[in-house]
């Protein structure tokens, strides 16, 4: 298994590039966010890997953090999602938004990736709950200063009190940074009675 490439960026074709280790060019897979971070041509880049190896072809996924490479590895486990979509995720989305997304159930923001229906947004946001918890990535869920997991903790407790996804993402977001679990589940539960 190849898990890091350091070398010479010798070439860049979105989503592709190439990078001379030593004389051989390894060419390599990227999602646009590390894209848009790598040095010019001819300057030095060291980037985490996950090789996948099909019956047609060795593919080479190159990822600019250990989180968006954990995150691909969460996302191509869902059945029905290759690289591809995997890639195109991080493409449209930064780790934390998608942790984000996944906290507070937010199909919208992945229908908007290119590739990504609602059926696929629906079912990764649902796999994809459990997963980031366990792999720490939930915690680069931000909403100001509020603390990584008091979104999802709300919206969690307000489905269980049998609010539709809707009302509870609704409340979730008119929230003010900061809050509290407890209290936001109060302020909450306020401002889906007025409704």
């Amino acid at each position: 298994m190849i898990g890091r490439i350091s070398g010479t960026l010798v070439e860049k074709n979105p989503p592709q590039i190439t990078v001379d280790v030593g004389g051989l060019g390894y060419e390599l897979e990227v999602p646009m966010s590390t894209f848009y971070n790598l040095p010019a041509l001819g300057e030095k880049v060291s980037l985490v890997t996950h090789l996948v190896v099909r019956e047609d072809a060795h593919i080479l996924y190159g990822f600019g953090s250990e989180d968006e490479r954990t995150a691909f590895r969460q996302l191509i486990r869902i059945s029905g999602v290759g690289p591809r979509i995997a890639l195109a995720v991080l493409s449209g989305l930064s780790v934390g938004e998608l942790a984000q997304a996944v906290a507070l159930q937010e199909a919208g923001r992945l229908v908007k990736i290119p590739g990504i229906g609602r059926k696929t947004a629906e079912r990764l946001l649902l796999e994809l709950r459990d997963k980031l918890k366990a792999t720490g990535l939930a915690a680069k869920v931000s909403r100001g200063d509020t603390p990584p997991d008091t979104a999802a903790d709300i919206l969690n407790a307000l489905l269980a009190l049998g609010y539709s996804e809707r009302e509870a993402v609704g409340a979730v977001k008119m929230l003010p940074d900061g809050v509290a679990v407890s209290d936001g589940i109060r302020q909450a539960l306020k401002s889906l009675s007025k409704s």
